[in-house]
């Protein structure tokens, strides 16, 4: 075989080699025609691996977006306080003891009456049933509070109804609806509010927030965190089931949040 010839024959080996996926590229051929110095080339996967294994990156990436976009919000609308004019003030409840109210519930409370002396609305209704045992409800344990603090009477109408977020609300829409009020500011703890506002629209109640920044909810960063956590993936059931999350593997006071 002239070189000539021999040359051409060689490269002929080194192509086939690379176009049937035997060797890598980078390889060389020797006198003999023999490839060394190469690197084998790792069969394709299968189409449908390929298929799947694109699928379940892309359901992962789109599951952290979705987690990620919610608690972003939970976050933005914990720092909304919007006091446009309502007409009621909506105070979710919170535990109460034998009609005083909870450290969590007092700072709700306090901020309600803040929003009332400054003209946001002219009625406050209060929210929440009661636990075995107890003597009063959280609405009513509420509504006390707020009379024996200057609040007119006749301002206040407590809803002794609702062991939960959505039951709370649900009566309360209903209260609202039946007084012909139409809008509310819903108080709450900050990162509470996004969860209340979406429930309170469902409910047909044209909602917006202003939460209170006191009291042991806000106190620590560790506690802020814990909490955004939570209403992140509260959120996420309840807008995926329509139904509440509250007191599902979670400790005893953000259960307490109704």
């Amino acid at each position: 075989m002239t070189p000539p010839v021999r040359r051409l024959w060689i490269a002929a080996r080194v192509v086939d080699n690379l176009a049937f996926g035997r060797v890598g590229a980078g390889g060389y051929a020797t006198g003999s025609g023999r490839i060394v110095g190469v690197t084998p080339v790792e069969p394709r996967p299968h189409p449908v691996r390929r298929f799947l294994r694109r699928l379940v990156v892309g359901v992962v990436l789109i599951g952290a977006l979705v987690v990620g976009g919610t608690g972003f919000r939970v976050w933005y609308v914990a720092r909304d306080d919007d006091r446009t004019q309502a007409d009621v003030v909506v105070v979710l409840g919170a535990a109460q003891y034998g009609g005083t109210p909870s450290k969590v519930l007092e700072a709700r409370l306090k901020h309600a009456k803040t929003l009332y002396t400054e003209g946001v609305a002219k009625h406050i209704l209060t929210t929440g049933g009661s636990q075995p045992g107890d003597q009063y409800t959280e609405a009513e344990a509420s509504a006390i509070w707020l009379k024996n603090h200057g609040v007119p009477e006749d301002a206040v109408v407590d809803v002794p109804q609702g062991s939960d977020t959505l039951g709370s609300l649900r009566a309360a829409a209903q209260a609202a609806a039946d007084k012909g009020w139409h809008t509310a500011v819903i108080v709450s703890d900050p990162w509470h509010s996004l969860r209340a506002r979406t429930m309170a629209d469902d409910m047909g109640l044209d909602a917006w927030t202003s939460p209170t920044h006191s009291g042991p909810i806000v106190q620590t960063r560790q506690t802020q965190a814990r909490y955004i956590l939570y209403e992140t993936a509260a959120l996420l059931y309840y807008r995926t089931t329509k139904a509440s999350a509250d007191g599902i593997g979670i400790t005893e006071d953000v259960a307490a949040d109704k």
